[in-house]
């Protein structure tokens, strides 16, 4: 124990026969039921035999292979755990340095030099951060740091022993889960007080205003952990002005409700306007003036300050990784991680044709299901519509109309969080079927399409709302049916953007406190009662007065992974900037949001969790790759909202082409096309036309057409084609100006700031010096020993080396 690193594994207790030779036992001899055994049970023993025996086999195997390594294994007897044994694994010291030098891990040596940075700027910042800082130990800024070079057996004597060597590779921060029994301090230190400051200063709720302590979450989990806890905070950090942005746009909306003129003249009595039916047969003519509540609630998120926030978002979203990627590059330094490479790599890579069939079934797949789920909810809302139309009261209709549109969204948020599960074990499916060679590209693999799917799952209701609802329907007299009798379903006078507002916020409030915060406080405090349960009171308090650490931690739930928590924030980003433009409150409940994940995480990780093995990486992987994506596609996503879904451009080209006196006085009357009721097809008129107490003639309909008693009758008119080009043009323009201006400001920032590219220069300097000083310490030693004079050849090369060095 006291030559390395131990773990400790948990195995299952079959008895096994240490003395059986290799080749023995995999020739078995099949047992032969006596004759006055049942066949077919006799055949089912065999069966479990035969899974039993390829299980031990397999572990033989694998045990084999680690001595095989250089590993040490010790049984660990007497275990109180019925079914359950434990394996402890030991690293001897040879091992450990010889991985160490194999993974290029970095070691702080005894030479110590001083940081040059920007100190009163950093002594003033701590002092104003002081309150905001948890209480670990390490939130003061060090001046000095201790050179670190890639560990060699040859230059061992350079690393820095703080507890004897046998502690070189414990006090990294990349120790194992159990550490070694012989030294109770070191369990203590490592494992207890690091574990309390972690649930004091990091998994409590009462401090979620302070920053996380990431260094101490790095050396506690290791570093792929770390930086998603560390990503997690700058994302969150970031969202504080979007919100207060996102808000001051609201908030504008509300201040300017009362002055809105196309408001006012929908709210307007006098206007008199009467509109066409909403479905055939059951509904009658109606007021425009009904819809006087929905036409002032989309001014709250349909107005001037919209187009601002679509830009400031894009903006934003560029601002946030950029600064993810200097927060990355400081932690890669501090955490000396600046040249580390996975050396895991891919050998063999598939064909096209080989990956044909997983990305085929996706393709497939998602198609049907998304025209499923979409035309599910149309008939859901088309037949509610129609029912609803019926009832005698306008007010009791209007209601209604509200709660369809609420209640369609709680239905598309069910068939979200239950497809979710469908499309995570499909995705896992898809990728085993493609056999990778490798955990990362297994793991990326998965990513991507869990990502496709979980994302279409998502954003496919949305897209629907945003750009095909109330666009394929046709014109009175001639609409569009679906399943033979059902017209496709018509936008409010509004424009579809509040039903797009309401989808979006029950859609990521249901997510965030259903799916993500409800399950994962629930799910796992309710399978740790089963298990509870399972064990007498009693016998369980016993067990906790004697079981080890590890066989306490067996109780805890398994750790499965990072991808969950960042598939859940990455769906959460596309909330934010995908449809920022309809809904700008989104920022701000993300925030809300995140505030209590971050805490909520750390909760699970130190209480509920098992301690995952720690993995180093130096970035978030793939993952940044999917964000810049979505931050890509949400500048276009966000300009056809503004464009086609929102009324702005149809307002900005009356007012600037069509209006007598440069406002947007007349602007409802100019939206609306005219229709003559005779014109119905036969068995589509209403069953009651003088619902409204006079005949009419003509009925009113939203849509740029020209008038029956033209000579070109309900066609497009020459309106409709000018905002159509106005639309267009201000998609084109509006992507190309927020993307030059997205990558202006990522060629304005650099990606590593300037204090920590000056210290790797420095530092790489400084160990060339090091090793310079020791060949010349090495050289001089033999001199004293061998008197005799140098080649000069030899001379020559030392002064060549020192030149190169010093360069």
């Amino acid at each position: 124990e006291t030559k390395g690193r131990k773990t400790v594994m948990p195995q299952s207790t079959h008895k096994q026969s240490s003395k059986s030779c290799l080749c023995c036992r995999f020739k078995r001899e099949p047992k032969i039921p006596p004759a006055h055994e049942d066949p077919e049970l006799a055949a089912q023993e065999q069966r479990l035999d035969y899974h039993a025996d390829d299980q031990r086999l397999r572990r033989e195997e694998f045990e084999e292979n680690l001595r095989e390594m250089g590993l040490e294994m010790e049984k660990e007897e007497g275990t109180k755990l019925p079914g359950v044994g434990f394996l402890k694994i030991h690293a001897p010291w040879d091992v450990l340095c010889r991985e160490a030098e194999f993974m290029k891990l970095k070691m702080p040596t005894t030479k110590v030099y001083c940081l040059e940075s920007y100190q009163k700027v950093n002594m003033f910042l701590q002092k104003v951060t002081a309150p905001l800082q948890p209480k670990v130990g390490e939130n003061q800024t060090e001046n000095e740091k201790h050179l670190s070079y890639p560990f060699s057996r040859e230059k061992q004597h350079l690393a820095k022993y703080i507890m004897g060597k046998s502690h070189l590779f414990i006090f990294d921060g990349q120790t194992s889960a159990n550490q070694p029994e012989s030294h109770p301090i070191v369990m203590y230190l490592i494992l207890v007080l690091s574990l309390q400051i972690l649930y004091e200063q990091w998994a409590s709720y009462s401090i979620f205003y302070k920053y996380q302590p990431i260094g101490l979450v790095r050396k506690y989990f290791g570093e792929k952990v770390g930086l998603y806890f560390a990503w997690l905070g700058v994302y969150t950090q970031m969202l504080i002005p979007a919100a207060i942005v996102g808000v001051i746009v609201f908030l504008y909306g509300c201040a300017t409700v009362d002055n809105n003129i196309p408001s006012m003249e929908v709210c307007d009595e006098r206007n008199n306007i009467t509109m066409c039916p909403m479905c055939d047969r059951a509904c009658s003519y109606w007021k425009l003036v009904t819809a006087c509540g929905t036409a002032r609630a989309s001014h709250l998120f349909d107005n001037a300050a919209t187009v601002f926030f679509a830009i400031f978002m894009a903006l934003w979203a560029t601002m946030f990784m950029e600064h993810w990627k200097r927060r990355q590059m400081r932690l890669n330094y501090v955490w000396d991680m600046t040249s580390f490479e996975d050396g895991e790599a891919e050998n063999v890579k598939l064909t096209c044709r080989d990956r044909m069939p997983a990305y085929m079934t996706i393709i497939t797949m998602m198609i049907f299901v998304t025209l499923a789920i979409v035309f599910g909810v149309v008939l859901y809302r088309v037949s509610i519509m129609t029912a609803l139309h019926m009832s005698s009261t306008p007010t009791f209709r209007t209601n209604i109309r509200a709660t369809v549109k609420t209640t369609a969204a709680i239905i598309n948020l069910i068939i979200i969080i239950i497809m979710d599960e469908v499309y995570g074990a499909i995705a896992r499916w898809l990728t085993i079927m493609e056999v990778p060679k490798t955990d990362k590209s297994f793991e990326e693999r998965l990513i991507f399409k869990t990502f496709i799917l979980k994302f279409a799952n998502a954003f496919t209701p949305i897209v629907y709302l945003a750009f095909f609802r109330g666009r394929i329907i046709g014109r009175p007299g001639k609409y569009l049916y679906v399943m033979g009798s059902y017209r496709m379903e018509e936008c409010a006078h509004a424009g579809c953007l509040m039903e797009l507002c309401i989808q979006l916020c029950i859609t990521m409030l249901g997510k965030q406190l259903i799916q993500n915060n409800l399950f994962e406080i629930g799910v796992p405090k309710l399978k740790k009662m089963l298990r509870q349960r399972k064990i007498d009171k009693n016998h369980q308090e016993e067990l906790n007065r004697t079981l080890h650490r590890h066989e306490k931690d067996h109780f805890l739930g398994p750790f499965v992974g990072l991808n969950p928590e960042y598939m859940e924030m990455i769906i959460q980003f596309g909330m934010v900037t995908l449809f920022v433009a309809s809904f700008p409150l989104a920022p701000l409940f993300a925030l809300l949001n995140n505030v209590i994940e971050i805490r909520l995480d750390a909760k699970k990780f130190v209480t509920e969790l098992r301690r995952p093995i720690a993995v180093r990486a130096k970035d978030i992987g793939i993952w940044y790759t999917l964000l810049r994506g979505i931050s890509k596609v949400a500048v276009i996503v966000n300009a056809f909202v503004i464009s086609f879904t929102s009324d702005f451009i149809p307002r900005l080209v009356y007012q600037h082409m069509y209006s007598p006196d440069g406002t947007l006085h007349g602007f409802v009357n100019h939206t609306l096309s005219y229709f003559n009721v005779s014109h119905f097809q036969p068995g589509t008129e209403p069953m009651v036309p003088m619902h409204l107490g006079y005949k009419v003639d003509v009925c009113r309909y939203k849509d740029y057409r020209d008038p029956p008693w033209s000579d070109t009758p309900y066609e497009f008119s020459r309106e409709f084609w000018a905002i159509l080009a106005a639309r267009l043009a201000f998609v084109i323009v509006f992507q190309n100006v927020v993307m030059l201006m997205s990558d202006f400001v990522d060629w304005l920032i650099p990606d590593i700031p300037k204090d920590i590219s000056i210290q790797i220069h420095k530092e790489r300097n400084l160990v060339v010096e090091l090793f310079m000083k020791q060949e010349r310490g090495k050289k001089y030693r033999n001199t004293v020993r061998d008197p005799s004079p140098q080649p000069l050849r030899s001379n020559y090369q030392y002064h060549a080396v020192s030149s190169l060095g010093t360069k």
